[in-house]
C-alpha cells in the first residue's frame, strides 16, 4: 500500500494530463449541481409566496358558529310523541343565531393559552354594493382592526389610505382594490349598502387594500366591529368568528379539535380550509424535487463515463503502476480519489454557479398591481439546497469512480504490456 502523498500526485498527474476531459465531467457536475440550486431555490420561492398569499388572509384556526339544516321535521317531532296523525302546512326552518354565544367569554380564555399568538373578534355581513342601478354581492368584515394588523400585517398590503384614517372616520372602511376598480372608487370616496334586510347604509372609503386574492380583493371591505355591529342592528357582544393564530403553526390541527370539543362550536384550522391549494402546492414541490434528482443523476452518469473512458486510456499506465509495486486498493483509491476531486470541484463551482443564477433570478423586476409588496421573482435561498447539492455530487462521483475503479484494479498487467 503507497502513501497517500503518492496515491495524490498520480491523481493530479491524471487529471491535468486530460485537461479536457477532466474540464469536461467538472463541467457535469457544475451545471448539474447550479442548475438545480437555481430551480429548487425558484420552485420552492414561489410556492412560499403562494402560502404567504394564502395566510395572508386565513387564520391558522377559524372558529364559527356552523348553521346546518334541520333533518328533523316538525311532524317528525310530533309523531315521536304522539302517535295521531299531523298535517303541517308551509313549514319553515326554525330561526338559528349566527353569533358566537358568549364570544366575548371565549376571546379572553383563548388570549391566556400561550400557544396563542394572537386572536381577533370577526363581524361577518352580507351586503350589496350599489353601483348606480347595478348591485354588486359581497361581504363586509368588522373587526379589531389593530389586532388584525398584528396577525395579517395588513398595513403592508394597503394601497391608499391608512387603518388610522378608518378608525377616526365615522362608518368608515377599508375596500378590496378589485372592489374599488369595479365601483371605480377612491379613498375618502362614499358608497351606498344594501344589507339583507333591505336597509341601505352610506360608507366612507377611508382605505383600499390588495391580499393578491381574488376572491377577497373583488368583494370584501373591512371596517370596525362597532360600524358592522350597528349595520346590523346587533349589540356590542355579537361576534359571529375568531380568528386565532398560534405560534406553531403544526399545532393547528390538534389545537383546533380541542377547542371544538372544548366551546361546542366549528373549529376549521388553516390546512382543512385550504386543502385544495395545498394539494396543488404538494404536487409542484414533488414534481421540482423529482426533475431535481433525475438532474443530479445525470451528472453523475457523466463522471460515471468519464471515469471509465478514463480507464480505458490508462490501461498501461495502469499495468505500469501494478508492475512497480501498486497493489489493487491502490490502484481503486487511484481512480476513486480523481472521481472524488471531480465532484468536488464541480460541487464547489456549481454551488458559486447556482447562487449566481439564483441572484439574477432574484434581481429580475415582476410589477404586479394586485400583489403590492412584490417587486421581482420570488427566490428561496435556504442553506440545505447547497448543502444537498454538495453532499449528492460528492456521494455521486464517489459511486460512479467505484465500479471502474473496480474493474481497474483487477487488471493483470502482463496482458496489458504484451499488448
Amino acid at each position: 500500500m503507497k502513501s497517500l502523498g503518492v496515491i495524490l500526485q498520480i491523481v493530479f498527474t491524471h487529471l491535468i494530463s486530460r485537461k479536457r476531459q477532466t474540464v469536461v465531467a467538472a463541467l457535469g457536475v457544475t451545471f448539474g449541481i447550479g442548475f438545480y440550486i437555481s430551480m429548487v431555490g425558484f420552485m420552492t420561492g414561489a410556492d412560499n409566496l403562494v402560502n404567504d398569499l394564502m395566510l395572508s388572509a386565513t387564520p391558522h384556526i377559524r372558529i364559527y358558529n356552523d348553521i346546518s339544516i334541520d333533518s328533523v321535521q316538525v311532524a317528525e317531532r310530533v309523531l315521536s310523541s304522539d302517535n295521531t296523525l299531523v298535517e303541517v302546512l308551509h313549514p319553515k326552518p326554525r330561526d338559528r343565531a349566527k353569533n358566537i354565544k358568549d364570544g366575548v367569554q371565549i376571546l379572553s380564555i383563548i388570549k391566556r393559552d400561550p400557544r396563542v399568538f394572537g386572536v381577533s373578534p370577526r363581524v361577518t355581513g352580507q351586503v350589496y354594493y350599489n353601483y348606480g342601478t347595478s348591485q354588486i354581492p359581497g361581504s363586509v368584515y368588522g373587526v379589531d382592526l389593530l389586532e388584525e394588523d398584528k396577525l395579517y400585517n395588513l398595513r403592508s398590503k394597503m394601497t391608499d389610505g391608512s387603518l388610522e384614517r378608518v378608525l377616526a372616520t365615522e362608518n368608515g372602511i377599508m375596500i378590496g382594490g378589485g372592489l374599488a376598480d369595479k365601483l371605480h372608487a377612491h379613498v375618502n370616496d362614499h358608497i351606498t349598502v344594501t344589507l339583507a334586510t333591505g336597509a341601505k347604509l352610506v360608507l366612507t372609503i377611508s382605505g383600499i387594500f390588495r391580499l393578491g386574492i381574488a376572491l377577497i380583493d373583488n368583494s370584501t371591505c373591512y371596517s370596525t366591529t362597532k360600524t358592522v355591529q350597528k349595520m346590523l342592528r346587533e349589540n356590542e357582544l355579537y361576534i359571529t368568528d375568531i380568528n386565532i393564530k398560534l405560534r406553531d403553526i403544526k399545532q393547528a390541527k390538534s389545537y383546533a379539535a380541542e377547542l371544538a370539543t372544548q366551546f361546542g362550536y366549528k373549529a376549521d384550522d388553516w390546512e382543512t380550509a385550504n386543502a385544495s391549494i395545498l394539494v396543488s402546492i404538494t404536487i409542484r414541490a414533488v414534481v421540482t424535487y423529482v426533475v431535481s434528482v433525475a438532474m443530479l443523476c445525470v451528472a453523475g452518469f457523466g463522471i460515471y463515463n468519464i471515469m471509465t473512458m478514463m480507464m480505458y486510456e490508462k490501461m498501461k499506465d495502469i499495468a505500469i503502476l501494478k508492475a512497480i509495486g501498486f497493489d489493487s486498493g491502490d490502484i481503486q483509491r487511484i481512480f476513486i480519489g480523481q472521481a472524488l476531486a471531480l465532484g468536488i470541484v464541480g460541487g464547489v463551482v456549481g454551488m458559486i454557479f447556482g447562487l449566481s443564477l439564483s441572484l439574477v433570478i432574484a434581481a429580475i423586476p415582476y410589477h404586479n398591481d394586485f400583489l403590492p409588496g412584490m417587486d421581482h421573482m420570488p427566490m428561496n435561498f435556504a442553506g440545505r439546497f447547497y448543502v444537498i447539492g454538495i453532499v449528492f455530487a460528492l456521494v455521486s462521483s464517489g459511486v460512479a469512480g467505484y465500479f471502474p475503479s473496480r474493474r481497474a484494479s483487477k487488471v493483470d498487467p502482463v496482458v496489458i504490456i504484451r499488448g
